[in-house]
């Protein structure tokens, strides 16, 4: 019903992806080439044509529209006081960050993971606490001994969470987050899930929130969700925290105005609505064709690169390779495939120490996209 093969024109157009070369392919930031749902065309059509863009409330259908997608799709209850507005989840991570912690305490990350945590952490003067998922058969777990032993230190009083997890594009199971909610709750140490990718899981696959794996999970968090990953409308400014505990509500409710991230611009509140009310069919349809994508891919890796290892995912358009064979030292190598191919991947060492020896591939785009990006990442590997 909806056509996902479209080659877009994003070229001076002040994308922050397209900003580059003529002869270069991105596929690196975690941005879709594909046009929104229809919904929100026909929401900011409309709202284009009122011709006034003033201060605006939060109505009741913004909240009814969170509350009724997370119940109806990921099977949680969410109670309307919980809800915040903001502006963006990294806006939303980095007011936790100063409003939770004080200057020179500690935050954990589980690397490889979403390289902004970083600039979150040392930006607000907080020290980074790499806690290095392992690896194992080109799979990962987290390693519980070592994440205790790190929980343990009382300079560590925050844990930034990706669920599911980014670049790995793995799904959390609920007896894993329990296990990282009850070692959290043992070390009094609050979990700031970052669940922006939720809605973009393999077609059949459902993700575990956080706060829905047990009450101490639920109390002892703060879930950040928006529909802009899943929707592509990231440069509308459009997130929610959602926070059961009420002290810890209060909290960030109090930090994200100070910040002044939690009023809506006049696009933002009316987005969400009608991305979560009237955007089911099409987000459907397209975590069918990343699907189809992630098909593609993998049976070229297999039939022309035996020695690319790609990792396994169930959640996300970001795919994570394992480029050992070639290098490791993946800032030097997706360099090189650059400067060769005009091909622009995301090095894998910006997503921890752990990360070097990978690099990560962001197919969402058209399928001529997606074949044109193997053909040059090919080209440039057996030249390498």
């Amino acid at each position: 019903m909806f056509s996902f093969d479209e080659l877009t024109e994003r070229r001076n157009t002040n994308s922050y992806k397209w900003d580059i070369r003529d002869n270069e392919l991105p596929m690196w930031v975690a941005d879709m080439d594909f046009k929104t749902a229809p919904a929100i065309i026909d929401f900011l059509k409309h709202k284009v044509d009122e011709g006034i863009y003033g201060y605006q409330i939060i109505p009741d259908a913004w909240y009814l529209a969170y509350q009724s997608w997370w119940k109806s799709r990921h099977h949680l209850e969410i109670e309307r006081d919980s809800l915040i507005f903001c502006t963006g989840v990294v806006p939303a991570i980095s007011t936790a960050v100063r409003k939770l912690t004080t200057p020179a305490e500690k935050v954990i990350v589980l690397t490889p993971v979403y390289n902004i945590f970083f600039n979150s952490i040392y930006n607000n003067g907080r020290i980074v606490v790499e806690c290095p998922l392992k690896y194992i058969d080109h799979h990962y777990e987290i390693d519980f001994a070592d994440f205790e032993a790190k929980l343990s230190d009382p300079q560590v009083t925050l844990l930034i969470f990706c669920n599911p997890h980014n670049p790995v594009g793995k799904i959390w199971d609920r007896e894993t987050l329990a296990r990282v909610g009850e070692l959290c709750d043992k070390y009094h140490v609050t979990v700031i899930s970052d669940e922006i990718h939720c809605d973009l899981t393999d077609p059949g696959v459902e993700y575990v929130p956080y706060a829905s794996a047990s009450e101490i999970c639920k109390q002892q968090s703060v879930t950040c969700i928006a529909p802009t990953k899943a929707f592509n409308i990231a440069g509308l400014q459009t997130a929610a925290v959602m926070v059961p505990n009420p002290v810890l509500r209060h909290k960030m409710w109090r930090a994200l105005n100070t910040d002044e991230v939690a009023e809506p611009n006049v696009f933002a509140m009316g987005a969400a609505i009608a991305a979560f009310t009237k955007g089911a069919e099409w987000l459907d349809e397209l975590r069918q064709y990343i699907y189809d994508n992630k098909q593609v891919v993998q049976e070229f890796v297999e039939r022309e690169l035996h020695d690319l290892k790609l990792i396994p995912s169930q959640a996300t358009y970001l795919l994570w390779f394992d480029c050992s064979a070639w290098s490791n030292d993946s800032v030097a190598l997706c360099d090189q495939i650059r400067k060769k191919t005009g091909l622009y991947l995301s090095e894998g060492r910006e997503y921890g120490q752990n990360g070097a020896s990978f690099f990560r591939m962001n197919i969402a785009c058209p399928r001529a996209r997606v074949l044109e990006g193997l053909k040059r990442l090919k080209r440039a590997l057996d030249e390498i």
